[in-house]
């Protein structure tokens, strides 16, 4: 059924269910104390460290860190997305969930492409099957091993040869026809001409998470050029954040431990078809951080799998780059190069599964690959070979979120060169940028810890305070002061308390169930799993005074009159402190102006 699901609906499902009945029926809990535990079915474990607690009806793993209400429970469970969730909880109550009819017209355009993208698939999985050339398809999939299930379970079809095949199938009016162009199933040429873009090719369906098909993927049987074609950005399709195969991986895993990153389709499906069946592809494009935070909050491994010549080494060093800034404590990364002349697909079928899966199991850690790779051409032996190490491996540590993880990187390096890590850290730190030329970095969200003083730590304990007694947020009756607050989390902070002021009956879950699946949710959920020595009875005071402490912080106070200041000083007795904490202000300010005119 159109349309989004009502705020209001989803509140009321999460004050009806009971996480402890929600999650008893898929895992069975035993009572523990104030809580329920039960081994993590998100993790393999045999000492019980998924803890449920009927009282903030909320769920935390204390192995892998997931979090969550019943509905992040059973999306995660159920592998389905937050529209099927609800709808599966809704039904186990007896409920009907309604939909608000505010689509505007081009979001109703952008959904009607969706069915017509599947029929489109349907009508190229019959030319596979009924049309007089589909000998030259049918031979081109035998002889690469496949057979007639896996072909069917990943649906692929026949575009025969042909300029108009499917215009003249599908585009039965002139509406449709517009809504072919707008998906890249049909092109337009200089001089108006319009015609198929898909012709005589093996075609695979590109599914996104929730099965819907939202572009194509075809092999070239005949001489055209190029070997492998994919379909165009459209609304509904951007490759930089779609994986092949995925969709395929979640359906045949109710619990991925690993996701190994191929190189093309044939690789994912020849792969699938020796059993191992979670491989996915980028489409035409190199693996960014948007694939791999994906991927990441599926499973907390990835396994990048390239050939051994020179192209795939470099194509490894990308990844690898993409994946240093996503990789926090408990997530993997390695890497696997196969032999010259091979690919999945190859090895697979020569070698069998088996020895596939021992290859992966065998894969390099990040850490490995990226200091070999590094020091390859480098004698270590030497204080300049050393010393070069050093700065080649600093601008990619310093982009590791902070944690272990990262700690333990520097340390290596440390162990690499013969340094002190202390003296290390200090060496590699970027010098501060000067005030009047700031750059722009991606924002890094600190760890909670309330004894620390500053603004953004300040806020999150705010935050984290509000979630545990939503009614202290009555306390606050004036907000403006906090609205001229600089830093990160501050807006998070403020819409938290709007809420909560409209609607004081809301509860943990429910303020979880609202920011579900956004960045802040992901913070929220984090700060929710925390455990604070805080009496209940304490919790009121205890915010009021750190909103008191938050509003009175010297960073806190007018930033415009400090950079004044700053500007009519000699640049040389400013001291190094003060040029580093303007500079990271300015950056949040961008950042944050940046923000507002996007949203305008």
């Amino acid at each position: 059924m159109a349309g989004l699901i009502p705020q209001s609906f989803i509140d009321d499902l999460l004050d009806r269910a009971d996480i402890v009945d929600v999650i008893d029926r898929r895992v069975k809990l035993k009572k523990s104390g104030k809580n329920y535990m039960a081994c993590c079915p998100f993790h393999q474990e045999k000492t019980p460290s998924f803890s449920v607690n009927p009282e903030k009806q909320f769920f935390y793993c204390f192995g892998c860190g997931a979090s969550g209400n019943a509905l992040g429970f059973i999306m995660d469970y159920e592998n389905i997305e937050f529209p099927a969730a609800v709808e599966s909880l809704a039904d186990s109550l007896g409920m009907s969930v309604p939909r608000e009819q505010s689509e505007t017209r081009a979001e109703r355009g952008q959904r009607d492409l969706y069915p017509l993208m599947e029929e489109a698939a349907r009508y190229y999985q019959r030319q596979l099957r009924e049309h007089p050339r589909r000998g030259t398809a049918v031979d081109y999939l035998k002889g690469r091993g496949l057979t007639g299930e896996i072909a069917k379970r990943f649906d692929l079809g026949f575009a025969a040869p042909g300029w108009d095949n499917l215009l003249k199938a599908l585009g039965t009016t002139e509406e449709r026809k517009q809504q072919l162009k707008l998906t890249g199933m049909l092109v337009e040429n200089e001089s108006g001409r319009v015609y198929d873009r898909f012709r005589d090719r093996v075609v695979f369906p590109i599914r996104d998470q929730r099965g819907r098909v939202i572009g194509f993927g075809g092999r070239v049987l005949g001489d055209d050029k190029p070997k492998y074609l994919n379909s165009p950005e459209t609304p509904i399709f951007h490759k930089g954040r779609e994986l092949y195969g995925l969709y395929q991986a979640r359906q045949a895993n109710r619990q991925l431990e690993r996701i190994i990153i191929v190189e093309g389709y044939m690789d994912v499906i020849a792969l699938a078809q020796h059993g191992i069946n979670n491989a996915t592809a980028t489409l035409g494009t190199a693996t960014g951080q948007a694939h791999l935070e994906k991927i990441f909050r599926l499973c907390p491994e990835v396994v990048f799998c390239f050939d051994g010549d020179e192209a795939g080494r470099q194509a490894a060093s990308r990844a690898m780059e993409a994946a240093i800034p996503c990789m926090q404590d408990g997530r993997s990364a390695r890497f696997l190069f196969l032999p010259e002349g091979e690919d999945p697909d190859t090895l697979v079928r020569s070698q069998g599964a088996q020895h596939f899966q021992a290859l992966v199991n065998a894969a390099m850690p990040l850490d490995n690959f990226l200091f070999d790779s590094l020091a390859a051409n480098l004698s270590l032996d030497s204080l300049d070979g050393k010393a070069r190490l050093s700065k080649l491996a600093a601008p990619l540590l310093q982009k590791l979120p902070p944690g272990v993880y990262r700690e333990l990187m520097f340390k290596e390096l440390a162990e690499r060169t013969g340094m002190a890590t202390d003296t290390l850290s200090q060496i590699v730190a970027p010098p501060p940028e000067p005030v009047s030329e700031p750059a722009p970095r991606p924002r890094q969200r600190e760890p909670l810890a309330i004894a620390q003083s500053g603004p953004s730590n300040l806020v999150q304990t705010a935050i984290f305070l509000l979630l545990h007694q939503p009614a202290a947020a009555r306390r606050v009756e004036d907000l403006e002061p906090l609205r001229r607050l600089e830093g990160p989390d501050v807006a998070l902070l403020l819409e938290l308390l709007e809420l909560l002021q409209r609607r004081p009956e809301s509860t943990l879950h429910m303020l979880l169930g609202h920011w579900y699946g956004t960045e802040e949710g992901e913070l929220l959920s984090r700060l929710a799993s925390q455990e604070r020595l805080i009496p209940p009875e304490g919790i009121e005071n205890e915010f009021i005074d750190t909103i008191n402490g938050l509003l009175h912080h010297p960073k806190s106070r007018d930033f415009e009159a400090r950079v004044d200041k700053l500007k009519h000083r000699n640049y040389a007795d400013i001291s190094e402190l003060e040029k580093l904490e303007i500079v990271q202000e300015l950056r949040e300010k961008r950042r944050r102006d940046e923000e507002r005119g996007r949203k305008q």
